[in-house]
């Protein structure tokens, strides 16, 4: 069946704010801290991973809310300029759009705080159901941002099933630090690939050993992929763990590498490439995109990400 789109992305929107290197105890008091570089550039884990795919050539169409504010035009714009197709993004009427502010420091850490407008009022109802219908693939980002949304996904990715598209969730961090399964485990249900980082992957089995944690959770999903920074990447499909090293580069900015990680992985799934081939290209897209300040400036397109592999003689 002929879709008009290769991956739908459900998830969060917003600008970044990002700013540093900053001194770990920030000054109050009215005081003003100069820093060396300020950007406001694209935020969301799934408005990053959106461009991310859409820089590696698939055909993407992005679900979700914004305000209807100059943010909310602001990222319309940045996802439309990178390839996204946004004719179902809704526009809230009364919620402004989330804004993020990145807080870097010299050491590479950040921290990071989220207005969340009108995430908490984004649900199942700004996916309409043709959208599923025509797509070969659906992920889902922030998944602890969205409680709305959160309780409603397991029957969307149903849905999205029963329509012939695979499935992908990067739960991302949980900022309440509650990582409830009893809300999570029904989207888990439904979903092919998970796609945590080392610490969420921890801290949602509670196994201290990442392998461990990985083996965890592919007792639940088909195929769990997990980030783990510099130490690279590792996936284990319930049988047996695969790890591949991170790409060496000197970072500039590591915020969205995950995200362009993910947008790696599916873009080479659904090109067919092998697990060890989808892995190490993932990496490569996670490496290279901290080439540039904030979440997209860097992502690589698909030949450039080849290049960085030893698939370019095979793709």
């Amino acid at each position: 069946m002929s879709r008009s789109f290769d991956l739908l992305v459900i998830g969060d929107v917003n600008p970044d704010v990002v700013v540093g290197p900053v001194p770990r105890a920030m000054a109050f008091g009215q005081r003003e801290q100069l820093v060396e570089r300020g950007a406001l550039v694209l935020g969301g884990s799934a408005a990053i991973m959106a461009c991310g795919a859409a820089r590696l050539g698939l055909r993407v169409a992005f679900a979700g809310r914004v305000g209807d504010d100059p943010a909310g035009a602001f990222v319309r714009g940045e996802l439309t300029d990178h390839g996204v197709d946004i004719t179902h993004l809704t526009v809230d009427p009364h919620l402004p759009t989330p804004l993020t502010v990145v807080l870097n420091d010299k050491d590479g850490d950040r921290a990071i705080l989220t207005s969340p407008g009108c995430l908490a009022a984004t649900s199942s109802q700004d996916v309409p159901e043709e959208l599923l219908a025509d797509t070969r693939h659906v992920h889902a980002g922030s998944f602890f941002l969205m409680p709305r949304l959160a309780r409603s996904l397991a029957a969307v990715f149903a849905r999205a099933r029963s329509r012939g598209a695979s499935t992908s969730l990067d739960t991302n961090d949980d900022p309440d630090g509650r990582w409830d399964r009893e809300l999570l485990d029904p989207v888990l249900e439904f979903t092919d690939i998970l796609l945590p980082n080392a610490a969420e992957a921890r801290a949602l089995t509670g196994e201290t050993q990442l392998e461990s944690a990985a083996a965890v959770l592919a007792g639940i999903v088909p195929l769990v992929v997990v980030k783990d920074g510099s130490e690279g990447a590792l996936a284990h499909d319930g049988e047996r763990v695969r790890r591949v090293p991170a790409e060496p580069v000197e970072p500039v900015d590591a915020v969205g590498a995950g995200d362009s990680f993910d947008a790696g992985f599916v873009a080479a799934t659904l090109r067919g490439l092998d697990l060890r081939s989808s892995l190490a290209l993932a990496a490569v897209c996670g490496s290279l995109s901290t080439r540039g300040h904030g979440g997209t400036a860097a992502q690589p397109t698909w030949h450039e990400a080849c290049a960085h592999t030893d698939l370019e003689s095979r793709t």
